[in-house]
């Protein structure tokens, strides 16, 4: 396996990268092929988090502590110092001279923006921009200030503003926003297609390539300049007028597409209520899920629920659909509540299977218009790996998988039968994950729900910034009131170095909120690290992300108590914010997440994660809400045992979700005799044991390749953990107790996997880290496969 799949530098050919990952194109910068949404969702069964799909949130914990207004070292001007209108007209002048999405602010003015202001705020920025592309067009040299810097400076100004949109929409979602950004949306993608197809800035790119000054420009800036212009041809530069004005359609309509799938699917998920007023149909839900079921009662108008009495409603938010998945013994209940969540967005108003089609057919005739065979060439045309060297690992990792996933499925038969369950010879989907709780229960004497007081999210936070500071040196502490936020359960964080300065800042929004929150978690910038957009003049732009979950919320007086998954999805977002804010690219265009490859972005995330089973680290965080008391060492020995419990039957599940991806965008037949349904039950033959049901039409909810970046890669998961497997045994190879050797290699991984950013490509990175190449056998090892492989 290391010969065929890693050395990477001999088995896969390197082309040539996007300027940005796609979850950052066509909201940041409009060079990739591709057009997700600007957040990127984590995975939809990751083996971290066995469910980090469609989840809600809603309360706040304490954890307020003064902030230090005096540590800011660049001063962000008020959002009402400064107004950018384009308009002459006095009218218009009126109507944007207030609108906050048109003040020169460092940090948005989330709390001011209304729906009301994204038409005449988006349209005056684009004029301005027209304005400013047309300067840029007329004067452009072949030059760094004459072309990269104005260039970035449009782009900055388009990523921050529609940003800070696409954002309300993905967490305080409402009718009215979704008509503002529908309505505006196709003049913002013809702007971004103008710019992406500019022909002299294409040529300038192409000038300086060809240059007697090539060689002296650094590997970040000549990694900009072959991304520019690689992206330029994939977005259409090329093509004769017709076909470009066909490529423009097809874009335009494929944004519409991606915004109405997501729409959909959050529609769908909220629309599923399920009141129960019987005791004895939740019977084995645990507390917590019955306190959020009273909660969510009490919303909708049951006054008088509570946990102990109900009435409660379950939902197809992921903290109320998994309690029920792994706890309701009501196996009925079970059968209903799965049934719903994977015909999600698939009948009605609300269906999104005509949807995919046309996605899949649009996406295909943009490839053939570019001169490629199909989609996945053109997605990975970005990537670090090609269709055949992702097939040949996720065809790997799947044989090393399929007997430990067989064994998983035997093991559950003969211990629900062992507990006299009637379904023990014929377990449904509705009953693995169920039986599959009892059994880890029963094997490691491990109960989720009774870990729940261990992990209060405060104490949580509190480790996971002991433990960022030990690895990397940086201290994170609350700065709440400095910036606005868009509801009052969000959190403002100041990263200091050593020394106490700023080096960046974070959001973090952690509820589940069922009716305006898409789902999953993720991580985004807000603004990135830049020496051209320096808010003194002198020291570069901080940078600041968002960080966001959909973790259980608060429930009555207690805090929010944490599932470990709930734990390692919060590791996990870090990690990608550790990425972008502490970058020490200054040039804007490479600086944190931004150019580096799609299926290499997740290193840093799945790195994160596996600090969650290092003893002091989870001793730290793993400590009682109440009493304070350090969770029990015989848990934690416990915990790190049920590690690799059903890794057989969890890495199946994402390769079922990876090749099925793959084929719909190489093989698939938009149209033809055998629908998206089809080859999904012909991928899963070899990747499920356990078959799906017939009307089992999950792909209709599947926004990672719909209405996300993972268009033909979400095989990155596997390949960045990988990745991220190999870069945790150098800490094993150094001594986990040893925290000398911790402490230097943490400085080594932040001086290359999180400095480095987009500015070198990600194989030399790792090996400047590791000193060698990848090996996938810390991957398999971790997940206790290393003998099946």
């Amino acid at each position: 396996m290391a010969a065929s799949f890693f050395s990477l530098s001999r088995s896969i050919h390197f082309q040539p990268v996007c300027l940005v990952k796609p979850s950052l194109l066509k909201h940041t910068f409009p060079f990739c092929p591709s057009s997700p949404l600007k957040s990127r969702p984590c995975p939809l069964w990751s083996s971290s988090f066995s469910i980090c799909l469609l989840r809600t949130r809603a309360r706040h914990y304490s954890l307020r502590r003064p902030i230090k207004t005096h540590l800011i070292r660049s001063p962000s001007p008020s959002p009402r110092s400064f107004c950018v209108s384009a308009s002459s007209n006095a009218a218009e002048m009126a109507e944007t001279e207030c609108n906050p999405l048109l003040k020169d602010f460092y940090f948005p003015p989330f709390d001011s923006i209304q729906a009301e202001h994204v038409r005449p705020g988006v349209r005056a920025l684009l004029k301005k921009l027209e304005s400013d592309l047309a300067e840029l067009e007329r004067t452009v040299e072949p030059t760094w200030p004459k072309l990269v810097e104005p260039l970035e400076r449009i782009v900055d100004r388009m990523a921050v503003i529609w940003g800070a949109v696409s954002h309300l929409k993905a967490v305080k979602d409402n009718a009215d926003l979704r008509s503002a950004i529908e309505e505006v949306q196709p003049e913002k993608v013809a702007f971004e297609l103008k710019l992406g197809q500019s022909k002299p800035i294409y040529n300038a790119f192409k000038a300086i390539r060809e240059s007697p000054d090539w060689e002296k420009l650094s590997d970040a800036r000549k990694r900009i300049v072959e991304a520019q212009i690689k992206e330029a041809v994939l977005n259409g530069v090329a093509l004769e007028d017709d076909k470009r004005k066909e490529f423009n359609k097809i874009e335009q309509e494929l944004a519409k597409l991606s915004q109405k799938f997501g729409e959909n699917v959050l529609d769908s998920t909220k629309k599923f209520e399920k009141l129960i007023t019987d005791k004895k149909d939740i019977e084995g839900l645990p507390a917590t899920a019955l306190g959020l079921a009273a909660q969510t009662a009490v919303s909708k108008g049951h006054e008088n629920a509570t946990a102990e009495n109900g009435p409660w409603i379950i939902t197809l938010d992921a903290p109320s659909f998994m309690a029920v998945m792994q706890h309701a013994k009501n196996r009925t209940l079970r059968e209903e509540v799965y049934r719903a969540y994977i015909t999600r967005a698939s009948s009605g108003d609300l269906d999104n299977t005509g949807t995919i089609d046309q996605i899949l057919k649009l996406r295909l005739e943009k490839a053939k218009l570019l001169g490629y065979n199909n989609y996945a060439e053109v997605s990975m045309a970005c990537k670090m790996a090609t269709v055949k060297k992702a097939e040949e690992l996720l065809e790997k990792l799947r044989c090393a998988s399929w007997n430990p996933a067989v064994q998983d499925m035997e093991d559950l038969k003969v211990f629900s039968k062992s507990q006299g369950a009637p379904e023990a010879d014929d377990l449904n989907n509705w009953d693995t994950t169920f039986w599959s709780e009892r059994l880890r229960e029963s094997k490691y004497d491990i109960n989720e729900e009774e870990l729940r007081p261990y992990f209060s999210l405060p104490k949580v936070m509190d480790g996971l910034f002991s433990l960022a500071n030990k690895l990397f040196g940086i201290n994170v502490e609350p700065a709440d009131g400095l910036a606005p936020v868009w509801i009052s359960d969000v959190r403002f964080y100041r990263v200091n170095d050593s020394s106490g300065s700023p080096i960046a800042y974070f959001y973090f929004d952690p509820y589940s909120r069922p009716s305006e929150k898409r789902g999953g978690a993720w991580m985004d910038e807000v603004v990135g690290r830049s020496r051209i957009m320096s808010q003194d003049g002198s020291s570069p732009r901080l940078p600041v992300a968002h960080m966001v979950c959909n973790q259980m919320p608060p429930v009555g007086d207690k805090p929010s108590l944490m599932t470990f998954r709930e734990v390692e999805t919060v590791f996990h977002e870090f990690g990608h914010a550790l990425q972008h804010m502490l970058t020490r690219q200054d040039d804007g265009l490479v600086a944190g997440i931004r150019n580096v490859e799609w299926d290499a972005v997740e290193l840093p995330s799945q790195f994160m994660e596996n600090w969650c089973y290092h003893r002091d680290t989870l001793m730290s965080i793993g400590k009682h809400y109440e009493t304070g008391e350090s969770i029990p060492d015989d848990i934690y020995k416990k915990l790190l045992a049920a590690r690799t419990f059903r890794a057989g039957s969890l890495s199946l599940r994402q390769i079922r979700f990876a090749s099925l991806d793959l084929e719909l965008h190489t093989k698939y037949v938009p149209g033809g005799s055998e629908s998206i349904f089809d080859v999904d039950r012909r991928v899963s033959e070899k990747t499920q044991i356990l078959p799906p049901l017939l009307e089992d039409k999950f792909l209709c909810s599947f926004s990672h390749i719909f209405a996300g970046g993972y268009a033909a890669g979400y095989y990155s998961y596997k390949w960045a953990e990988v990745l991220s497997a190999d870069a945790f045994s150098a800490f094993e190879d150094a001594g986990l107790n040893d925290d000398k050797a911790v402490k230097e290699t943490g400085h080594r991984f932040r001086e290359t996997v999180l400095a480095l950013g987009g500015g070198k490509a990600p194989l030399e990175v790792f090996v400047e880290f590791r000193g060698r190449e990848p090996s996938p056998e810390a991957l398999l090892r971790h997940n206790g496969l290393l003998q099946a492989a």
